[in-house]
């Protein structure tokens, strides 16, 4: 396995994964490891929602905000801390930036973690780094490691047999760039097919992939769902998976057949949603973000166990703001402010927010002068790069910076209205107080969850932790009790 800090090419990175892959393939069962030590919590939570800002969604244009500085010619690049205003929220001590004004409105239902740490991997790769917080291991990795989700549906099983336990809202896994890095950790990794996510990349399409295609009739669609099967069954990849593996594909697939001809698919169709509805998620505006939220909700209410909605990371486009930093984030906050919000206003009206644990987060966070952390070697990707202000492109947080972050968590036996940790407010923003790093973080969720972070299976006759190690311990000050 190649060392945190290397110089790792997407080649290098393909190559380990595909080679991680082939060697799960080739593994028997994942068989879960009995251990003193792991005693499952009592859940706080049912459901876990995870609101995905891919790309680096930059604190401090956000839920962290500092010094602001407004844009003006001739204004020394390295004087701008924040490039927004901040804003009051309902609760006194908390403000985030201008622009997420309906946000602020519910801050009072949330945790908000400003000193979210992620690890420093030297050349900053968005897959990779986004595949260290999905899975909770740096790539790459002998075996292929499981999503959280994945753990999550394993571990915990559906809340409904009829929904997938793991479902993911909003990504496209083909023709977007870096797909394949994507589809590195968006699996079930060595768990299984049966594990992995049902992928809705657009909600308002949901509906199709729950019901046979359009002109064809029930026999003939069941009739080359056996046919599939029995060429699945006769497939090399049998041989190559042996049973677990092969075994587990088939159990997918009877899973999402049952969806098709269960009465719960209604939930994967917002056209039964009232246009009210769809306008308050929506604000109008054709929004996958808004609809995923929605979409989130009905899930919740159907019986999901896992879902991600994510803002979709396609390499230079939304949060991977390497030029336009300021232009851009005041166009993804107009699309994420009102779904989210109306997310917890739903979920709370009816009855589900607390047992429902909904995180906002990112795979780091952005400044206008520091790539990585100080004294980083990564290299700088920004391309926006000028000593001052000369055209609004130059204007907001271009760089990856991985020495702070912030998560919100709403529900879930969260506390309320509380604020954790602290970054500095003079640049370096890096964090000065209680860090909360991602073995942590996923240690905090799997025990809302109601699992232990020390549970491990076998794998290729070594436990492989829901933890790095093992090693991840709860942020207690997080929960309510």
């Amino acid at each position: 396995m190649l060392s945190p800090t290397s110089n790792l090419s997407r080649r290098d990175f393909l190559q380990g994964m595909s080679a991680a892959a082939l060697t799960t393939l080739a593994a028997g069962a994942p068989r879960l490891l009995a251990n003193d030590e792991v005693q499952h919590p009592k859940a706080t939570a049912d459901t876990c929602i995870l609101l995905w800002m891919a790309g680096g969604m930059a604190a401090p244009e956000t839920f962290d905000p500092k010094r602001y500085t407004p844009f003006e010619v001739g204004v020394p690049s390295e004087k701008i801390l924040c490039t927004f205003p901040a804003i009051d929220t309902v609760v006194d001590n908390i403000k985030i930036s201008a622009g997420l004004e309906n946000v602020a409105k519910v801050m009072d239902r949330a945790t908000l973690i400003r000193s979210h740490v992620v690890a420093d991997l030297g050349h900053i790769l968005h897959s990779r780094h986004q595949y260290h917080w999905h899975t909770g291991y740096v790539p790459p990795q002998t075996v292929a490691a499981p999503h959280l989700g994945s753990w999550i549906a394993r571990v915990r099983g559906p809340n409904n047999p009829a929904i997938p336990a793991f479902i993911n809202i909003g990504q496209r896994l083909e023709g977007v760039g870096e797909s394949e890095e994507l589809k590195a950790f968006t699996t079930g990794g060595f768990f299984g097919s049966e594990y992995g996510p049902f992928n809705l990349p657009f909600p308002t399409d949901a509906i199709a992939a729950v019901r046979p295609p359009k002109g064809m009739t029930a026999e003939r669609f069941e009739a080359r769902q056996q046919r599939l099967k029995e060429l699945l069954k006769k497939s090399p990849v049998g041989e190559l998976a042996r049973d677990y593996h092969h075994e587990s594909m088939l159990r997918a697939i009877d899973n999402a057949h049952r969806l098709l001809s269960s009465k719960e698919r209604d939930a994967f169709d917002l056209t039964k949603e009232p246009k009210e509805s769809l306008e308050k998620y929506t604000t109008g505006k054709e929004s996958r973000f808004g609809h995923g939220c929605l979409l989130a909700r009905r899930l919740t209410e159907a019986g999901a166990r896992f879902i991600e909605v994510t803002t979709e990371y396609v390499p230079f486009l939304h949060w991977d703001t390497h030029e336009n930093g300021h232009a851009t984030v005041k166009r993804l906050k107009q699309e994420i402010d009102r779904p989210i919000a109306q997310l917890i206003l739903d979920l709370e009206e009816r009855k589900l927010l607390d047992r429902t644990l909904v995180v906002i987060a990112s795979e780091f966070s952005r400044d206008m002068m520091v790539e990585g952390i100080p004294g980083s070697k990564a290299v700088d990707q920004s391309r926006a790069k000028t000593d001052v202000m000369k055209l609004p492109i130059h204007y907001g947080l271009h760089r990856h910076f991985t020495g702070s972050g912030s998560v919100v968590m709403f529900g879930g036996g969260m506390k309320k209205g509380y604020l954790h940790g602290e970054t500095a407010q003079e640049r370096p923003l890096v964090t000065i107080k209680d860090p909360v790093r991602i073995p942590d973080l996923h240690a905090t969720i799997l025990t809302a969850m109601g699992i232990s972070p020390k549970t491990a299976f076998d794998v290729e006759k070594r436990p492989f932790y829901a933890t790095e190690d093992g090693k991840g311990e709860a942020v207690r000050a997080l929960f309510a009790k």
